[in-house]
């Protein structure tokens, strides 16, 4: 029985990623580095730090990953504060749900603490959500299960009485590690993805409402 849905943020409860894309890009220019589609859609799910890690990595550069991590946070700051921003169709209609039927609601998300804050604060979600996991404070970033494990045992639940919501290949691959039931959530903000690791895909929350999947989570 679903006592506990573990959503990730970005995709699934809100579209940051155009501003993000423009932060990641603007920073790419600040240090004179082309990254292609493929290498960019490899960063999907990962936290800052170990994208900007594998960016050193990969291009050899001399700046440190903090400091691309300094300038990538300094252009979304910039871009958040000016941006358009809306929930994700359909979520708070979700989240209103489970809330009202007594489930256990946490982020888990790559996004840094402050980024997570921001947007918990810009939309009044902190009501509905007992804890919040940011990939960026744990050692290993998604697709290692870390994130999940962690935000499952504050739940104080089992495992098989929660429920992942990602949009991810890497956080879809991180909640199939850490044995968690997933929900893909394949949406037009989400493309490129891969949900074959999902145990069940959506492409709409009303697919997922609670009365239609308390009983699944078993």
């Amino acid at each position: 029985m679903l006592k506990a849905v573990l959503f990730d943020m970005d995709g699934v409860i809100v579209d940051t990623e155009p501003l993000h894309r423009k932060a990641y890009h603007q920073m790419f220019n600040d240090v004179s580095i082309d990254v292609n589609e493929d290498l960019y859609a490899s960063f999907t799910g990962q936290s800052t730090i170990n994208i900007c890690k594998r960016l050193v990595d990969h291009f050899n550069l001399n700046e440190t990953p903090e400091y691309l991590v300094s300038l990538k946070r300094e252009h979304y700051k910039i871009f958040f504060e000016n941006g358009d921003l809306q929930l994700i169709d359909g979520v708070l209609e979700r989240i209103k749900d489970y809330h009202a039927n007594d489930v256990t609601l946490v982020v888990a998300s790559s996004a840094s603490m402050l980024g997570i804050k921001q947007i918990f604060e810009r939309f009044d979600l902190n009501q509905y959500f007992s804890g919040k996991f940011s990939g960026a404070d744990l050692e290993k970033s998604k697709p290692h299960p870390e994130i999940f494990i962690k935000a499952a045992e504050f739940t104080g639940f089992k495992k098989s009485e929660c429920m992942v919501i990602e949009d991810s290949t890497n956080g879809i691959k991180a909640a199939h590690s850490a044995g968690i039931f997933c929900t893909g959530f394949k949406s037009k903000h989400s493309s490129g993805q891969d949900y074959s690791l999902a145990n069940k895909v959506v492409s709409s929350f009303e697919e997922i409402s609670y009365s239609k999947i308390v009983n699944i989570i078993s």
